[in-house]
Parts: structure tokens; C-alpha cells; sequence
């Protein structure tokens, strides 16, 4: 399968290619130029299947160049006991009679990045093979809490690799922090930004498209590559616990075969949303993917709005991994709906101008499978509190903060149909 940029469709890589450069060089986000389809006979495959088998089988058909063989042994190490606390690696639990929960948090770092963290470096290692790279992939990730000390376990001490994250200081939680700063490894390294997550990821993204970085980096036998979710092969991890999902909602009686489902998301950067999104047009029964947001809620207004403003000041919260007004990711939806020529253009306005307008033929496009709703830390609070007295089952604040969106959907919608509230 071919990946372009989504600035430019003369940038065409292969699979590897793609997961060994994580950005393209003119600053677009590399993206499969086809979705390919799944059907019921595929779904009913998958249902009798442990997760590495079933992720193994939904990679296989966007990475073409990878073997099915790779892809499971990849599997088999990523998601096994020695990494995930549960045999299931992302179990579906009954909270409510039509609530459940996505449990995205059973890998070592406890936070749903470990599902796709604990998947890249295998990838990006085979891609080196496989393309014949000789030098070391100097990785660089900007974090606003969970993807740094994921990235740092998933590459420390992985051969030909070095990987240097970057989060805001005092923008990440104590704990996360922590993580970070004690993690173990001769290719790791983290630093503090003055500044928030945005800054950091700008602060990235900048360095990639340097040329002059990239010439000295190479002189010294380093290229760059990115642990974000910039890179293709940080989202298509992703996707298969949607589908794996949707799996075991029907094997449990939750669901019958073909019926729709709700997806509520907490998200910052769009990335985890995306891969849903993915899941969706691969042909998931999925009715509506529901972005959960705090209060730095600009991914709520866009939905509702079609205006993309990054204008406004950047919230700390309780639920700091979401504490972003630079959803990345959005790009690569931007793509799939409009074109390149507009992707660029409304890519620049966002950086001289501070937001786009997208026009409202595309708004009811992304309408179709989007709502956006969010809550502040007081809303959390009292979910946190109430999902525990009424139901026993306890929610961190980005979980909780997907479940108080889930039920303002609900109560606008009246959509009643079985609901998966991503537990991060």
C-alpha cells in the first residue's frame, strides 16, 4: 500500500518507509492512500482470536510489506503477560446495562499509549531492515503526559535506535513526570519545555523540516523519526483495539453482528479518535464517534462550529494529557474530506493566522461521524464520584472526562444504543 503526504500526493512511500519517517518532510502527516474494507465474514474471524492474532490480521492490511508472520510474532511480544497485566490486553467491562468501557490501561506504563508504544519499535525496527537503513533513528516526541514514558519503555535499549522526548514542564502530572525522568535505557533521554505541549510539538515539528538539522544529523549517521502520533505507525495500532472491541461486544451478548455502536473518546491531539474513525470507514458498525474534550475544548467548538480556533488561553487541568490546541492529527481527517491543495491552506492559516474555516459542505461531512462535547474538572470530579457510589467502577479524570461527554450526547440525542467509553 502507498502512504502520501497530505501536502503533497508526489510524496509516495511504501509501508516501511512510512513508519521509518514518521513526518514528512514538507510537514505532512504520511497517510494510507486507500482504507481498505472488512466484512462481517472478516469480523467473525477475528471474534475466536486473542488480541495479538487479531491485531496481526487488521495491520496485515495496511501494512503490505510487513508479513503477517512479522506482524504476529510482533504481536505475541508486544501484548503478552510479560507487558499486559490482562490476558485480554484492551478488555471490553460492563459498567452500566449500555455503558462500557474500553480498558486501554493494562500495559506497563498503565495508560492506553503502551497499546501502540509497545507496537512501534517493532515496527520501526523491521522498517530499518527492511529498507536497508544503516543509520540510527533518532526519534523525537513531544508529550503531554503518557506518550513520553510509553515511548521511552517501548524504545529503551532497542537497537539502532535513540529516542529524545520533550513535555511542558509543570504540564504534566507528578507522577508522569516520575515516569519519565527515572526511566532506564542508554538511548533515552527527556527534557522539559518552558512553555505548554503545543510549544513542544511545535518545537518538533520544526526541527523535522530543517534541513540543515537533518544534513548535520546525517553526516553523524542519525536520521530523524517520530514516537507521536504523527507517525502512521502509532495510529494503526490503534485501530485494532476498535475493532477488537466491537468483537468482543457481540461474543458477550452486548451486541448482535451488524448492529451499530457508539465510540466515546477522550482526546487531545485527535489521534486516538482518528484510528476510530479509520475503524469506521473500514466498514466497523460504528453510528457516532463522540470527542470528549476538557476545557481546553477547541476540538468541541470545531465540531460544532467548523471553526478552528487556537486563540484562547491553554487550560491546566486534571486531565493534563488532553491540556493541547494543536490537534495534529486532524490534518490527516482534513485529507480524507477535502484535498491536499485545501489541507495546505488551511494548514497555513492555522499557523499565521491562529485558525481556519473549513466550508460547510466538508463541516457536514465531518458531521456525519463526529459529535463533540467536553467537561471541565468539576464536571470530572463529580463523575469520578458518581460512577463510583452508584456503579463501584473507578475513573480516572481523562476516562471521566469521556464519560460526562457520553452522557451529555445521550441526553441531547436520546441515542440509547450500547455506548464504549475509551478508559485511558
Amino acid at each position: 500500500m502507498e502512504y502520501f503526504s497530505t501536502r503533497d500526493k508526489s510524496v509516495s512511500l511504501s509501508a516501511a518507509e512510512a513508519v521509518k519517517m514518521g513526518l514528512s518532510r514538507d510537514g505532512g502527516l504520511l497517510t494510507p492512500k486507500t482504507i481498505p474494507q472488512i466484512d462481517r465474514a472478516f469480523l467473525e474471524s477475528l471474534m475466536p482470536m486473542d488480541y495479538a492474532h487479531r491485531a496481526a490480521k487488521v495491520m496485515a492490511l495496511y501494512l503490505t510489506d510487513y508479513t503477517e508472520e512479522e506482524l504476529l510474532t510482533f504481536g505475541q511480544r508486544a501484548y503478552g503477560p510479560e507487558q499486559f497485566d490482562d490476558p485480554a490486553a484492551a478488555p471490553v467491562r460492563r459498567v452500566t446495562e449500555n455503558t462500557y468501557c474500553l480498558e486501554l490501561w493494562h500495559g506497563p506504563t498503565s495508560a492506553f499509549k503502551d497499546m501502540a508504544l509497545q507496537m512501534l519499535p517493532q515496527l520501526l525496527s523491521a522498517a530499518l531492515r527492511k529498507t536497508g537503513e544503516k543509520r540510527t533513528a533518532c526519534i523525537l516526541a513531544a508529550t503531554s503526559g503518557d506518550t513520553g514514558k510509553a515511548a521511552m519503555a517501548g524504545f529503551a535499549d532497542v537497537p539502532q535506535t535513540c529516542i529524545q522526548v520533550y513535555y511542558p514542564k509543570d504540564g504534566v502530572s507528578p507522577v508522569q513526570e516520575r515516569q519519565m525522568v527515572t526511566q532506564e535505557g542508554e538511548n533515552v533521554d527527556v527534557r522539559a519545555v518552558i512553555g505548554n505541549f503545543d510549544d513542544a510539538q511545535a518545537g518538533v515539528k520544526r526541527i523535522f523540516s530543517d534541513e540543515a538539522v537533518r544534513a548535520e544529523l546525517d553526516k553523524r549517521g542519525y536520521f530523524l523519526s517520530s514516537a507521536n502520533s504523527i507517525n502512521w505507525g502509532r495510529i494503526l495500532p490503534q485501530v485494532v483495539y476498535y475493532i477488537s472491541a466491537y468483537c468482543d461486544l457481540v461474543r458477550d451478548g452486548a451486541l448482535t453482528m451488524g448492529d451499530k455502536v457508539n465510540f466515546c473518546v477522550p482526546t487531545g491531539n485527535f489521534g486516538d479518535i482518528l484510528a476510530a474513525y479509520y475503524a469506521k470507514r473500514m466498514g466497523l458498525p460504528v453510528n457516532k464517534l463522540i470527542c470528549a474534550s476538557n476545557s481546553n475544548n477547541v476540538l468541541t467548538d470545531f465540531l460544532r462550529s467548523g471553526v478552528y480556533d487556537r486563540r484562547r488561553p491553554l487550560h491546566r487541568t486534571l486531565s493534563p494529557s488532553m491540556d493541547i490546541l494543536v490537534s495534529s492529527n486532524l490534518e490527516r481527517l482534513l485529507w480524507y474530506v477535502t484535498d491536499e491543495k485545501q489541507v495546505r491552506q488551511l494548514m497555513d492559516s492555522l499557523n499565521s493566522e491562529g485558525r481556519y474555516e473549513i466550508p460547510r459542505e466538508i463541516f457536514w461531512i465531518i458531521a456525519e461521524h463526529f459529535y463533540g462535547c467536553f467537561a471541565d474538572d468539576e464536571t470530572a470530579v463529580e463523575t469520578i464520584r458518581r460512577v463510583w457510589r452508584v456503579h463501584g467502577y473507578l475513573l480516572d479524570p481523562h476516562t471521566a472526562t469521556g464519560w460526562a461527554a457520553a452522557e451529555k450526547y445521550r441526553s441531547v440525542t436520546s441515542d440509547t444504543r450500547p455506548m464504549a467509553v475509551l478508559s485511558t
